[in-house]
């Protein structure tokens, strides 16, 4: 009998132990790309990467400026072929050139990420094709902005997009950084 109370209490911690990581969600399961911009789903189409590319010089770029729109859209429709037909925005004319064709399980590049020597390779990948934003409103690092893709067959959709300041270096080369040599801790 005792054999018998041991293989119970034995079992029940199992259980007890076993259930103390159910529920939980992994650290990676939450985790984004390591990439500029957002990405957003708009029926069968994975818009990726979305991002103004901007050179930031002053607190706002200024009404007047045009600013690259960098994304890559692919199609994860195995047989319906769709096309980018408009993005717009609220703060400024959004301008597509280029073919915005975007073939079943096809990619479509526009502009091109930082870093990124030739467009994306894919098994069927439509021409590159150029996104540029002439703004109409001023815009700064840090927000981010509406912007409405949409496509003929996935539809549209909205969301937040923020802006790169890409690869340049934040201060020019033996720029002053504003404060002198005292003060506490080094540099």
């Amino acid at each position: 009998m005792d054999r018998f109370k041991l293989a119970a209490c034995g079992l029940a911690a199992a259980v007890v132990l076993s259930g103390c990581g159910a529920g939980q969600v992994s650290q990676t399961a939450t985790q984004e790309p390591a990439v500029n911009g957002t990405s957003a789903n708009i029926g069968k189409i994975a818009v990726r990467n979305v991002h103004l590319r901007v050179d930031q010089t002053t607190d706002y770029v200024q009404p007047g400026s045009e600013v690259a729109l960098i994304f890559t859209a692919s199609n994860d429709s195995p047989d319906i072929n769709d096309k980018l037909l408009s993005v717009t925005s609220d703060v400024g004319t959004v301008s597509l050139t280029g073919n915005t064709a975007l073939p079943a399980n096809g990619t479509l590049v526009v502009g091109a990420p930082d870093g990124q020597i030739t467009a994306l390779e894919s098994v069927e990948t439509a021409e590159a094709a150029e996104a540029a934003v002439q703004l109409s409103k001023p815009i700064t690092n840090g927000l981010t902005y509406n912007f409405t893709f949409k496509f003929e067959k996935a539809g549209e959709g909205t969301f937040a997009v923020p802006i790169s300041a890409g690869e340049s270096p934040r201060r020019e080369e033996g720029a002053s950084a504003g404060h002198s040599g005292g003060g506490e801790g080094g540099h």
